[in-house]
């Protein structure tokens, strides 16, 4: 039984989500004391504690009431609530946050000897994959019929065996499907990792430690990539200096004091200032700048 003023929070054990999620909820203030097992993970600043286990099991333990939260990719998410809605079950969980990393996406991919002119190319092929309902729900969405085989992993290597003519697997910088001669065709689903809870609302504590926890979340990655720029400029030449920051920057002008004719800058850019951009305002008379990663 979770603790009434605790939250549990699970998250991947291995894997390409499970080091940027613990950075991710590290940058949100998050400090945790970890079991034997380094399993369990006891929240220290802040009253949430961390399980690692299986990306795959991550909304089982949120349905089981094991876990409140979970982090995951949102392939995992979407696939096992359509297993649920086809069994007639509830989803599992449901998508709370989008968390900006571990972006990938769930494509068709074939040999090159496949002429691919769109959806219906496919139609009586067999195609091989880990995610048969994802891919069910697009081959009706596009009106084809296709023979689905699913396989538990090793899905690439289907056409050179025979076992199938296409495949329907992850793909991010498609180094694997190069590697096997495969050429993706068509985009299933695009994925990243999500932050995800259960369908109700929480009570209580619970429900203010999620409300803190999303809107910590939300902060960081508002200024994942924004800096913080600061100059000094002529008086004279601000407005052709803020007429070189990047778009959606806000920045304030503040007085020297004993320099009338010079300013300082402040801008809180949200994204990186590049290079040139930076020469185009030291051209324009900026002086002494400065560019700063913001962490909150």
């Amino acid at each position: 039984m979770i603790a009434r003023n605790r939250l549990r929070i699970a998250a991947q054990k291995s894997g390409r989500l499970a080091e940027p999620a613990r950075q991710l909820l590290a940058r949100a203030g998050l400090e945790f004391r970890q079991s034997r097992d380094r399993l369990f993970c006891f929240g220290e600043t802040f009253a949430i504690d961390l399980l690692l286990v299986r990306d795959d099991d991550i909304p089982g333990l949120i349905t089981q009431g094991a876990c409140d939260l979970g982090i995951v990719g949102r392939n995992v998410l979407v696939e096992q609530s359509l297993a649920a809605r086809r069994a007639g079950a509830p989803a599992p969980c449901v998508e709370l946050l989008p968390l900006g990393f571990g972006r990938c996406r769930l494509s068709i991919a074939a040999p090159q000897r496949l002429a691919f002119e769109g959806p219906a190319s496919l139609s009586g092929q067999r195609i091989a994959t880990t995610y048969p309902r994802l891919l069910e729900r697009w081959l009706a969405e596009q009106q084809v019929e296709a023979t689905i085989v699913e396989l538990s992993g090793s899905v690439e290597i289907a056409p050179s065996l025979g076992t199938a003519d296409a495949i329907c697997d992850l793909v991010s910088s498609g180094a694997t499907l190069s590697a096997n001669q495969l050429e993706e065709l068509a985009t299933v689903l695009e994925s990243e990792a999500v932050l995800v809870g259960p369908e109700g609302a929480l009570a209580g504590v619970r429900a203010e430690l999620l409300e803190d926890l999303v809107r910590r979340i939300a902060g960081v990655l508002t200024v994942r990539d924004a800096r913080l720029l600061m100059l000094r400029a002529p008086r004279a030449r601000i407005d052709e200096v803020r007429a070189l920051l990047p778009v959606s920057a806000n920045s304030i002008v503040l007085s020297v004091e004993g320099q009338g004719d010079e300013v300082a800058l402040q801008a809180i850019c949200p994204s990186d200032v590049n290079w040139v951009q930076l020469e185009g305002m030291k051209r324009a008379g900026a002086h002494s700048l400065l560019v700063l990663p913001v962490e909150r």
